[in-house]
């Protein structure tokens, strides 16, 4: 538990905040500055022993992903955080891209089996603007499945001009699996090397994660452009003089494998399997668009100010050079015929938040978590009954279910209302005699009263 928690002052214990990811889960306490522990997005089944991710479970039947949010929770709680679900409050960090019935099953797991007293759904992308102290930014998640950018102004977030594409730390994972199988060797203990794929068919996932952490980074724009110029010309689809010199490729590192077996990596493949987040498809887009993308179809009198405040987060994020490739591309493309007649901005800042990008939404979330808002902003169990999902942090029409407990609405015929109204303007000066004169002897400067009520069916004015 948190070391600042008092005993037996009788107050109320912290909350928990889960920043669930597709790739890693983030977990830990309000208030603190890093998450407890940072644990693989999957669960371990234990009829069949298959180890299986949370994502599979996303369009799935509810009844499975029931069972499997369980046994995951169950292990986050009593294995990592070590303290009993039911004296605390939940902060769930979400993604834009969450589908609700994943939502209203974590929920339904939460109340019914852990018996958490609340919880709270929060943007990812809004929290992490609560690391910065600022309302106003263009948040871009580059995580494992995709990159998501969302532009939030003045602390709203602009729904209608967010990008997201299938790129990030799985398009990395495959196209180092694919230059791994086709170019490495592997040495074995009588001193003979021999192809990766004559051993293994395919990589596993861990193991590729690992390779990218310990060895993969992005190169410059100019260094990458002259790798693609000069396989080029190696093809024949451009005359070889016009390549030039072709750069000098970084140096091979060797990964030890299970027993004596080393794998030779190549240094062209450290550097080529992540061009993935930048080679435009066909549809020019890559990771640096989604940005010019999002700053377009934003108000024209908010891009300035979203250009110069970036933020990006995410653990693709964390790759050497990734921040210094993306300033590039960004200040190229915004030259481009089909940029430039629409951006008259100066240039991109990137904000640097107080944690690392894997992290911060997380982090945003336990600050939040430790602040009184945290009560009134979620909903407890009765919420599951008053409609069919979970209320949405977006839906302007549910702002009465983020309180404490749930908002009784009791319709109101329009005799009653007329009466209301009635009493409130005999209250105030205000009768249907003598409007004016009366609200001139009520007194200079007297505040004006705004009652709303809601009818069933009916309206008045």
């Amino acid at each position: 538990m948190p070391l600042f928690e008092t005993i037996g002052l009788g107050g109320e214990k912290t909350a928990v905040v889960i920043d669930i990811g597709t790739s890693y889960t983030k977990l830990g306490f309000a208030g603190e500055c890093g998450p407890r522990a940072i644990i693989p997005s999957e669960v371990k089944i234990l009829q069949t022993g298959k180890v299986v991710r949370l994502e599979d479970y996303y369009n799935t039947n509810q009844d499975e992903l029931f069972a499997v949010l369980v046994e995951f929770l169950h292990q986050m709680y009593f294995r990592y955080l070590l303290i009993n679900p039911r004296d605390r409050r939940v902060l769930i960090a979400e993604s834009v891209l969450v589908p609700t019935s994943f939502r209203d099953t974590l929920a339904k797991v939460l109340f019914r089996h852990f018996e958490v007293p609340s919880v709270m759904f929060a943007p990812s992308h809004m929290l992490t603007l609560l690391t910065l102290g600022i309302n106003t930014a263009l948040v871009m998640d580059v995580g494992y499945a995709d990159t998501l950018v969302l532009p939030i102004y003045e602390g709203v977030a602009v729904l209608g001009s967010w990008q997201s594409l299938p790129l990030g730390g799985r398009a990395i994972h495959k196209r180092l699996e694919s230059l791994l199988l086709a170019e490495s060797t592997v040495a074995t203990e009588g001193g003979s090397e021999l192809p990766l794929s004559s051993i293994v068919g395919t990589v596993q996932e861990e193991m590729l994660e690992d390779i990218k952490v310990r060895t993969c980074f992005v190169c410059s724009m100019e260094r990458s452009r002259k790798v693609q110029d000069a396989a080029m010309a190696q093809l024949g689809l451009i005359d070889p003089s016009q390549a030039g010199q072709p750069p000098t490729p970084p140096p091979s590192v060797e990964f030890p494998l299970d027993g004596a077996k080393i794998l030779k990596i190549n240094g062209s493949i450290r550097e080529s399997s992540t061009e993935v987040l930048f080679e435009q498809d066909n549809e020019l887009q890559s990771v640096a668009t989604l940005i010019l993308d999002a700053i377009i179809k934003s108000p024209i009198d908010t891009r300035k100010k979203l250009a110069e405040n970036l933020v990006v987060t995410g653990g693709t994020a964390l790759l050497p050079g990734f921040m210094h490739r993306l300033m590039q591309e960004l200040n190229t493309l915004r030259q481009s015929p089909k940029y430039s007649s629409k951006l008259a901005f100066g240039s991109f800042k990137i904000h640097n938040p107080p944690a690392q990008p894997n992290c911060v939404p997380w982090l945003g979330g336990a600050i939040f978590a430790a602040t009184e808002a945290l009560a009134s902003h979620s909903f407890t169990k009765d919420i599951q009954y008053e409609g069919p999902h979970i209320p949405d942090w977006c839906s302007l029409n549910n702002k009465d279910f983020f309180t404490e407990g749930v908002v009784e609405k009791t319709p109101v015929s329009l005799p009653t209302l007329r009466k209301t109204l009635e009493a409130i303007k005999s209250s105030t000066g205000l009768g249907a005699k003598g409007g004016k004169e009366s609200g001139k002897e009520s007194g200079k400067g007297s505040a004006a009263t705004t009652v709303k009520l809601e009818t069933s069916g009916e309206s008045t004015t």
